[in-house]
């Protein structure tokens, strides 16, 4: 289902007005990508950078075309680990905060 203009224009707003609200946006698309539900991961992350940096200035910072960062955070999108984790740089400079990973047993 796609996101109407004004969906988009209140994330966007309150994603300005509010760090944590964007910050969590930012570690729920990622823990969903770390857990496997890409689809739903990938339109989060998508939902913060339109809301936050921007695919022009991601662009810029990861030196990934624009129209190619936009697929790759699309429906059918499929980023390699190279992009996906210059991505996640890119993200986490911009947004001053540091992404862990980190191991746990079974």
């Amino acid at each position: 289902m796609a996101l109407t203009r004004d969906f988009r224009e209140t994330i966007r707003e309150r994603a300005q007005r509010e760090p944590a609200f964007r910050q969590s946006l930012l570690r729920e698309g990622l823990q969903l990508i770390n857990t496997g539900d890409f689809a739903t991961g990938r339109a989060i992350l998508r939902n913060y950078i339109n809301a936050t940096i921007g695919f022009s200035r991601l662009a810029q910072a990861t030196k990934i075309p624009s129209p190619s960062l936009q697929r790759m955070f699309g429906p059918k999108g499929n980023p390699s680990a190279q992009n996906l984790f210059g991505v996640i740089a890119a993200l986490q400079k911009a947004e001053g905060v540091n992404v862990e990973l980190r191991m746990h047993t079974r």
